[in-house]
C-alpha cells in the first residue's frame, strides 16, 4: 500500500485548485502534482468538511473523539490506581511502600493495566527511583534512599527555583534528614536543579556549535542512483506579514526536490517536516546521505531523531563555507531568480502557492537541465530508473 502524502503538500495542491482559473480543468492541476484527479477531488472534499461547508467528520472533530477516549481511559486508570492504593495502605502488615504496588498495576495480566507514568504521577512519586528499585531488591538502604529522593522531589515540585539546599531543608521539614551532600548527589542524579541556578547559553551573535555529522560529501554532488544522496537547507523572504521560511530536500540523483516544508518560524520542527515528507514521498531511503549546513535546525536532537528513525545518515558541511553545500545553493538560487525576486509578497500564504506551483509544476516537469541530459527531473527519473530496474 502506497504512503500518503505529506498533510502539507495535500493542504497546497488544494490551495493551487482553488485558486485556479476558471478555464483551467482540475486534471490539469492534478497533472502538474503528479497526482490522480480522483485524488484530488477526494482532497478538495475533505477540505470543504473541514471548513464546515459539507457535511461530515472533519479531522479536527476525529481529532477530539479520539482525545476524549485517551482521557476517558485516563481517568478510569487514575481511578484504579486510587481504590487499589487505598485497599493497599489500609492492611497494617505491610509497609507503607508504594512501589510494589506501581509494578502490580503495571502487569500485563492485571484487570485493568495502568502505565507507570500514570501511577506515578497520581500517587505522587517519582519514576527514576522506583526504576531503579525495580532493577535489583530493595535493601533497607535503598529504601531510605528512595524516601529521601521522594521527599526532595516532591519540594523540587512545589517550587522548581529552590536549590539543592533549600530541598534539603523542606525534606528535613518532612522527616527525611540527610546530609548537604547526599541532598546534592539525589538532585544531581535526577536533574532537579533550580530552574534560576544556570545561566541560558542562547544568545545572538553566538558561533555555530560543534557538526553533530562528519562531512561525507566532500563537494562531490554526484550519485549513482535515487534515494543514495540528498541535500537540505533553508531560505527565507520577506512578505508584508512578516518573513516565509522553507526547508527543501533535494536528491542529488535527478536534482528533485523529495520533501519541503514552509513556516512563517525557522525552528527545528521545519527540518523535521522537511525529512518526514521526503521519506513519505519516496519510500525505502534506508542508508541515504543527508547532507546539510551546520544550522542550529540541523543539529537539534529532533532532526537527529528524525534521521536515526529512518536509517538515514547526516553529514555537515563547514562553518562560512557555502561551497560544502553549492547545490544546494544553486537552487536557492533559481527559486531567488524565478520567484521570490519577482515582485513583493503581501502575505505568506500568496508567497507560499506561488513557492509550491512553481517547484512541483515549473521546475519538476517544465525546466529542462543540461546536467540531466535537457531533461526534467521528473523526466530523468523516469527514464533512468526503468532500466536500472529491469537489470535488477
Amino acid at each position: 500500500m502506497p504512503k500518503p502524502y505529506p498533510r502539507e503538500f495535500r493542504d497546497d495542491v488544494v490551495r493551487v485548485a482553488r485558486g485556479r482559473d476558471p478555464k483551467t480543468p482540475l486534471k490539469q492541476i492534478a497533472d502538474d502534482f503528479g497526482i490522480g484527479e480522483s485524488c484530488l477531488r477526494n482532497w478538495l472534499r475533505a477540505a470543504d468538511v473541514e471548513e464546515g461547508s459539507q457535511s461530515g467528520v472533519s479531522s479536527d472533530q476525529a481529532a477530539e473523539l479520539r482525545e476524549l477516549r485517551r482521557r476517558n481511559r485516563l481517568l478510569e486508570q487514575e481511578n484504579e490506581v486510587l481504590r487499589r492504593a487505598a485497599a493497599y495502605l489500609s492492611q497494617a502488615h505491610l509497609p507503607k511502600m508504594m512501589y510494589p504496588l506501581v509494578r502490580e498495576l503495571a502487569d500485563k495480566d492485571a484487570p485493568i493495566r495502568v502505565p507507570v507514568t500514570v501511577t506515578c504521577r497520581v500517587l505522587g512519586l517519582a519514576r527514576q527511583p522506583y526504576y531503579r528499585w525495580l532493577a535489583q531488591p530493595v535493601t533497607p538502604a535503598e529504601l531510605k534512599e528512595a524516601y529521601r529522593a521522594n521527599a526532595l522531589f516532591d519540594a523540587h515540585r512545589d517550587d522548581p527555583e529552590f536549590g539543592y539546599r533549600f530541598l534539603l531543608d523542606e525534606a528535613r521539614d518532612a522527616g527525611e534528614a540527610m546530609a548537604e551532600r547526599t541532598a546534592w548527589r539525589i538532585c544531581s542524579e535526577n536533574g532537579w536543579w533550580s530552574s534560576f541556578g544556570k545561566k541560558n547559553a542562547r544568545g545572538k551573535g553566538k558561533k555555530p556549535g560543534p557538526p553533530v555529522h562528519d562531512d561525507l560529501v566532500r563537494r562531490a554532488f554526484s550519485a549513482d542512483a535515487p534515494n543514495r544522496l540528498w541535500l537540505t537547507d533553508i531560505t527565507e523572504h520577506r512578505t508584508g506579514e512578516g518573513k516565509l521560511y522553507l526547508c527543501a530536500v533535494k536528491d542529488v540523483y535527478s536534482n528533485r526536490i523529495v520533501g519541503y516544508s514552509i513556516s512563517d518560524r525557522m525552528k527545528s520542527r521545519i527540518a523535521v517536516s522537511a525529512i518526514e515528507s521526503a521519506v513519505a514521498r519516496r519510500g525505502q531511503v534506508a542508508g541515504c546521505i543527508v547532507h546539510s549546513d551546520r544550522g542550529s535546525q540541523f543539529r537539534s536532537r529532533k532532526a537527529q531523531r528524525a534521521l536515526k528513525r529512518h536509517a538515514l545518515v547526516g553529514s555537515m558541511g563547514r562553518v562560512g563555507a557555502a561551497g560544502d553545500n553549492a547545490a544546494m545553493e544553486s537552487f536557492f538560487s533559481l527559486l531567488q531568480k524565478n520567484v521570490l525576486n519577482r515582485r513583493s509578497w503581501e502575505t505568506r500564504e500568496e508567497l507560499r502557492i506561488a513557492i509550491v506551483t512553481w517547484i512541483e509544476r515549473t521546475y519538476h516537469r517544465r525546466r529542462r537541465q543540461d546536467a540531466l541530459g535537457r531533461l526534467t527531473p521528473i523526466e530523468y527519473e523516469t527514464i533512468m530508473t526503468a532500466p536500472a530496474t529491469q537489470a535488477a
